[in-house]
């Protein structure tokens, strides 16, 4: 079992302390993939003239914006940090510059053409969809470092819920700001074609690897505990895999068929992103030989194990 966490206090636009070096300020736009919304993180000193980063700037909501100027009003906010071009990170990055004077995004290479999940579905956008319109101003590597009035900040690639995901590693405190990689209230959607399961689960033995104090994820209250949780979490994904063998063992030949059996204690609106999830999982098992598509893994394909 995965030891989720849940409860935590915060209201709408409020500026938290949550740590001696980060502040946060949750948007309101909760929903089945952001949970109580979008939280964006400020990381440095409380002190005037203070240079600070902003991590995650959120949907494009104006009364949001305004929340971050008040919580950032008095200090120099010297860069934008943005773990993934989802519509619940990004969009409010570009506004957010402008309106602090040009403050530069720093992001992770764009993968080239947007990409959204909801296409594999042809249904309304989702939030982990790619803002259309994102573009980093500086382009961010796997270690690279940024500085501010006290802090230190290095960029940790973590593909796989996105192809160009990027974390943030804040050293002075042992902390992973762990974007959509990791969220201590729910597993993280896996959705091709951008994302990856086999990336994912590498990324994830990195993250473990590093013994980090605590992780913030975007979404969600702290995990104070990361060690045993991303062991769970680890083992769940492992699980995961092991009984969509097990489907395709009993008969089962599509997505389609799977997903009830797989999910029936899972809220009936997140079952197409739960669909896509499946997906990456046999494209993975695809890859490895231990299952067969025809013609190629898609939602729509018939699948097979490679061995009875």
């Amino acid at each position: 079992m995965i030891p989720y966490v849940r409860q935590f206090d915060f209201t709408y636009g409020r500026r938290d302390q949550v740590s001696a070096l980060i502040q946060r300020v949750i948007a309101d736009n909760p929903g089945p993939f952001t949970f109580t919304g979008t939280g964006t993180y400020i990381v440095g000193r409380d002190m005037p003239g203070a240079r600070v980063a902003v991590i995650d700037p959120g949907p494009d909501d104006e009364a949001h914006l305004h929340a971050l100027l008040r919580a950032v009003k008095g200090r120099t906010v010297s860069h934008i940090l943005v773990t993934h071009a989802h519509r619940d990170h990004a969009p409010l990055a570009r506004p957010l510059a402008e309106a602090l004077g040009g403050a530069p995004i720093l992001a992770a290479q764009p993968h080239g053409p947007t990409v959204h999940a909801s296409d594999q579905r042809d249904q309304a956008p989702m939030d982990e969809d790619d803002d259309d319109d994102f573009r980093p101003d500086v382009i961010l590597t796997d270690g690279q470092r940024i500085e501010g009035d006290g802090w230190t900040v290095e960029a940790m690639a973590t593909p796989g819920h996105a192809s160009n995901h990027m974390a943030y590693i804040l050293r002075d405190e042992n902390a992973l700001f762990s974007g959509d990689h990791v969220m201590g209230w729910s597993t993280t959607v896996v959705a091709p074609p951008d994302g990856d399961m086999a990336a994912y689960m590498d990324s994830l033995d990195r993250v473990l690897a590093r013994g980090f104090s605590t992780i913030w994820p975007t979404h969600g209250p702290a995990i104070t505990q990361p060690a045993p949780f991303l062991k769970a979490y680890r083992d769940h994904r492992l699980e995961r895999e092991a009984q969509i063998m097990a489907r395709l063992a009993a008969g089962d030949e599509t997505i389609a068929q799977m997903v009830p059996a797989l999910y029936a204690a899972v809220d009936q609106r997140l079952w197409p992103a739960a669909s896509l999830s499946v997906l990456a999982h046999l494209i993975k098992l695809v890859k490895e030989s231990r299952a067969t598509a025809a013609p190629e893994p898609t939602l729509a394909a018939r699948y097979s194990l490679t061995s009875p």
